[in-house]
């Protein structure tokens, strides 16, 4: 199942995007000597004996701190199981042939979409982002497999449209797992032409804790971890998301940055 591809994007680090901010030498000089910054302006110092330069570091360090978050991300492979529905929805738990909810942990997954480019950084609007995922059997809808046949199904697909600050918002279930792959999420971003593609993965450890729930108990124990999955190598540890629980079942936000 899922014979994914090797990755297709580049990852930039943080001093990557200050670079393309035009702030990366302001703030690598900020990082560097910010333990120093704090210590000196005690409480007898005054603002006014702040230094010139310093006090052009400070300022850039605060557009620093005031952008979006824009983090690049690497791109990954699609994947086989992508299927364009078109369903322009938040809940993806239900199946629109027959209206069947898939079982499984509530999992409210947040995506902060932002623009990167020669001008800033800012919140990208009307992005269109889709995400798709097996369920808690490791099954995907509107697919045909050796081991499965749901054409026709819609469980677990799905799109949003981020709003004016760059935010598309989703509730899905915790995935399922399958021979071959790490637990994973594939989402993909388009605008205006543009296209992003990659995946999100989750902690093996929180993961097992999820899994001596049903109905994942039930499929046994998974078969791969994060450091067998090849897909996961190529992420640069750049697409796990960080959950946490609520009073509903679990949550994630993912913070990306896209160079359009």
């Amino acid at each position: 199942m899922d014979n994914d591809d090797k990755q297709v994007g580049q990852i930039l680090n943080r001093r990557d995007v200050l670079k393309i901010l035009g702030l990366g030498s302001a703030a690598t000089l900020l990082a560097a000597c910010a333990p120093e910054i704090s210590e000196t302006l005690s409480p007898t110092l005054s603002p006014t004996d702040i230094v010139p330069a310093t006090e052009t570091i400070l300022q850039e360090a605060t557009s620093v701190a005031n952008i979006p978050v824009c983090v690049v991300r690497p791109e990954l492979t699609e994947g086989p199981y992508f299927v364009d529905e078109m369903l322009n929805r938040s809940d993806i738990r239900s199946d629109t042939s027959d209206g069947a909810i898939s079982q499984g942990a509530q999992f409210d997954l947040t995506f902060n979409v932002t623009q990167i480019n020669d001008s800033g950084c800012a919140p990208l609007a009307s992005a269109q982002v889709d995400i798709w995922h097996c369920d808690a059997a490791g099954v995907y809808s509107d697919a045909q497999d050796r081991s499965f046949n749901t054409v026709g199904k819609t469980f677990l697909r799905g799109y949003q449209l981020t709003d004016a600050n760059g935010v598309a918002k989703f509730t899905t279930i915790y995935p399922g797992w399958y021979d071959g792959r790490a637990v994973h999420i594939h989402f993909k971003i388009r605008i205006n032409g543009y296209e992003f593609t990659s995946q999100l993965f989750f902690d093996d450890a929180f993961t097992d804790q999820v899994y001596l729930q049903e109905p994942y108990a039930a499929k046994g124990t998974r078969t791969l971890l994060n450091s067998q999955d090849n897909i996961f190598a190529e992420s640069g540890n750049l697409l796990t998301l960080a959950v946490s629980p609520t009073s509903t079942g679990y949550a994630a936000t993912f913070d990306i940055g896209l160079q359009i």
